[in-house]
């Protein structure tokens, strides 16, 4: 069983966040988290920022021009040894 403080909810499903983890995650009164299922627990966690959604993008569309270019270079390989493939 996972260490932790024991919490009563409210009777309109509130809870409080123990100051400790609130600090720890920099969460503060008014911010937003997501609430969902994971493997039969509850999970709380902090959405991602509009910075980290833009770097994962750009993460993925770099990593996508990188293989482009490897793909050319196979492409223009492949070209040099077989030549271009006929026309069916």
């Amino acid at each position: 069983m996972s260490k932790g403080e024991r919490r009563k909810i409210g009777k309109r499903g509130q809870v409080t966040i123990p100051k400790e983890l609130r600090e720890r995650f920099g969460i503060e009164g008014g911010d937003d988290v997501l609430i969902h299922e994971e493997e039969g627990k509850l999970v709380i966690e902090q959405p991602m920022t509009r910075e980290e959604v833009a770097e994962g993008y750009r993460q993925r569309a770099q990593r996508s021009r990188e293989l482009a270019d490897e793909l050319a270079g196979v492409s223009t390989e492949a070209n040099e040894q077989v030549g271009d493939a006929p026309e069916w």
